[in-house]
């Protein structure tokens, strides 16, 4: 059996942190899934999933917990089984005026409607003819079962109105 685990960490971005993670996983006999990571300010940060033999899983946390010090933190939590989900996914899209609170307004309005944020990027991006700042978010929500697309879809556009944004919200394609 393998034990599978989710690392998530945040570190002083310089060259070989994420070889000192993948160096102590493959020591351990695990294997690397799937992971996210990116450079935010002064900081490398990210999320990986992993699985590792029963017999080495204590091993491969204590090689980890050996990472910790003042540029290197790591949180590991041991991962369920991967449950099917359902509902539909859709591609979210959204770019305004930055303000504070804009993600929050969004976030809350798929919330409560039941949409999941499966995945989201956020950036600020120079405006090209005002000199201000777009926030600009992409991501994946996943709606529940029973809800309309078209209700979202209504709801996410009175919200770009009111805040004065561009949001789209498609199919996701393959």
């Amino acid at each position: 059996m393998a034990k599978r685990l989710v690392l998530s960490f945040i570190a002083t971005d310089e060259p070989g942190q994420v070889e000192r993670i993948t160096e102590a996983v493959a020591k351990s006999g695990g294997n690397w899934l799937e992971s996210r990571m990116a450079h935010l300010a002064e900081k490398f940060a990210g999320v990986a999933r992993i699985s590792v033999p029963d017999d080495k899983a204590a091993a491969l946390e204590g090689a980890l917990a050996a990472l910790r010090d003042d540029s290197f933190h790591l949180i590991v939590e041991t991962a369920g089984k991967v449950q099917p989900v359902d509902g539909q996914v859709l591609v979210l899209d959204f770019v305004g005026p930055d303000h504070p609170g804009i993600l929050h307004e969004i976030s809350q309005c798929l919330t409560e409607r039941g949409v999941s944020v499966e995945s989201m990027k956020t950036e600020l991006e120079a405006a090209p003819m005002s000199g201000g700042r777009l926030f600009h978010a992409k991501g994946r929500v996943r709606m529940p079962a029973g809800l309309d697309e078209g209700q979202l879809r209504g709801s996410l556009e009175s919200l770009a109105e009111a805040l004065m944004v561009d949001i789209t919200l498609e199919e996701e394609t393959a």
